[in-house]
C-alpha cells in the first residue's frame, strides 16, 4: 500500500499547484498506521491463536502459542542434569559412602541401557524416515532423547569417578562450576520455553493474522499485526524547494472530511531522496518537480483510519 500511495500522490504533489502562492502551504496526503509486527523467537507448529482481525488487545495479553512440547522435554533433561550435578556436589562435600556408589553404579548401568535402547529406536526411525514412513518430527524426537541419554550416562559416569576418589579441592571448585553451568543452562531453557507464549507488545487492535492454528510458522516471521494506540502518520509529499522550510518536530494541520478541526501532527522524518521524479534529467528548470516524502505522528488520532486521504497545513 505505501508504494501505491506514493505512487499516486507523489503525482499529485507534482503537477497540482496550490493558488496563490510560489510555496504551497497545503499538502495533499493520506493517514498511514505505524503497525507492529509480532512474531515468535522460534520456529514451530501454532498450538493456540487467541485473536482475530479487529479484536483489541491489551499490552501482555496472550496472541498464540507455539507447541512446546519439544522445549519441555529439552527442559527436563537440564533440570536432570542439574539435579545430578547438585548431588555430585553434595557428595563432594559430605563424602560418599560406599552404598551411595552402589546406587550411581546402577543408575549409570540404567543410564547406558536408555542410551542403547534410544539409539536403536533413532536407527530404526532413521530408516523408516528414508522411506517415508515416519515423520521427521519423529526422528527429531528420537534423536533428542539419544542426545538426553548421553548426557546422562556422561553425567553419571563423572559422578561415579568422583565418588570413587578422595574430594579434592579442586575437584569441588570444578563440581561447583558444574552446578552454575547446569542452572544457566535451566534458566536459558525455561526462557525458551516462555518465550513459546508470545504477547502483546503494545495494546490496540488485530490489524491482520498472518497463520491459522495448526500451520508451522518460521523463526522471525510475522504472525499478529497489530495497530497500537496513537500509532497513525501522516504521510504527505512536499516539492523540492519547500522541503527545506519543513522541520523536525515541527506540528502541522490535519484536516479531512468529517475530522475534528483540532487535529494535529508533527513532524518525524524528512526524506532525503525523492519518492517520485519525472523520467529526465535533474535541471534546475526540473528540480522543482521533485517530491520528498514528509512523515509527521498524528497526536490525537480520534477518527483517523490508515489509508484515509487528508489535507496538511502549515500553520500560519
Amino acid at each position: 500500500m505505501n508504494e501505491f500511495f506514493a505512487a499516486i500522490w507523489g503525482f499529485v504533489a507534482s503537477i497540482v499547484p496550490i493558488a496563490g502562492s510560489d510555496v504551497p502551504q497545503h499538502y495533499n496526503g493520506y493517514v498511514e498506521g505505524d503497525y507492529v509486527y509480532v512474531s515468535a523467537q522460534s520456529g514451530g507448529q501454532i498450538d493456540q491463536l487467541m485473536v482475530a482481525r479487529g479484536d483489541r488487545v491489551e499490552e501482555g495479553q496472550i496472541l498464540f502459542e507455539i507447541d512446546d512440547s519439544q522445549a519441555k522435554a529439552t527442559l527436563s533433561a537440564a533440570q536432570a542434569r542439574l539435579a545430578q550435578a547438585k548431588a555430585n556436589l553434595a557428595n563432594l562435600e559430605t563424602g560418599s559412602r560406599e552404598a551411595e556408589i552402589e546406587v550411581i553404579r546402577a543408575s549409570l548401568e540404567q543410564a547406558q541401557v536408555s542410551l542403547d535402547l534410544a539409539e536403536l529406536s533413532l536407527g530404526r526411525s532413521e530408516r523408516l524416515l528414508e522411506k517415508e514412513l515416519v515423520a521427521p518430527a519423529k526422528v527429531d524426537a528420537d534423536r533428542a532423547a539419544v542426545e538426553s541419554a548421553k548426557a546422562q550416562v556422561a553425567q553419571l559416569t563423572a559422578q561415579l569417578q568422583v565418588a570413587e576418589l578422595p574430594a579434592r579441592e579442586a575437584q569441588q571448585v570444578a563440581a561447583e562450576a558444574a552446578v552454575s553451568a547446569a542452572e544457566a543452562e535451566v534458566q536459558l531453557y525455561q526462557t525458551q520455553l516462555q518465550d513459546r507464549q508470545i504477547t502483546a507488545p503494545a495494546s490496540g487492535l488485530i490489524d491482520d493474522v498472518t497463520y491459522d492454528e495448526g500451520e508451522v510458522v518460521g523463526s522471525g516471521s510475522p504472525v499478529v499485526v497489530i495497530l497500537p494506540d496513537n500509532a497513525l502518520l501522516v504521510r504527505f509529499f512536499v516539492p523540492e524547494l519547500d522541503r527545506s522550510q519543513i522541520t523536525i518536530g515541527e506540528e502541522l494541520r490535519v484536516s479531512c472530511d468529517g475530522c475534528s478541526d483540532m487535529l494535529m501532527a508533527k513532524v518525524e522524518r524528512l526524506a532525503t531522496d525523492p519518492q517520485y521524479t519525472p523520467p529526465i534529467i535533474f535541471s534546475r528548470e526540473e528540480r522543482s518537480r521533485m517530491v520528498f516524502l514528509v512523515e509527521a505522528r498524528i497526536e490525537a488520532a480520534e477518527g483517523l483510519t490508515p489509508g484515509q486521504p487528508v489535507t496538511v497545513a502549515r500553520p500560519q
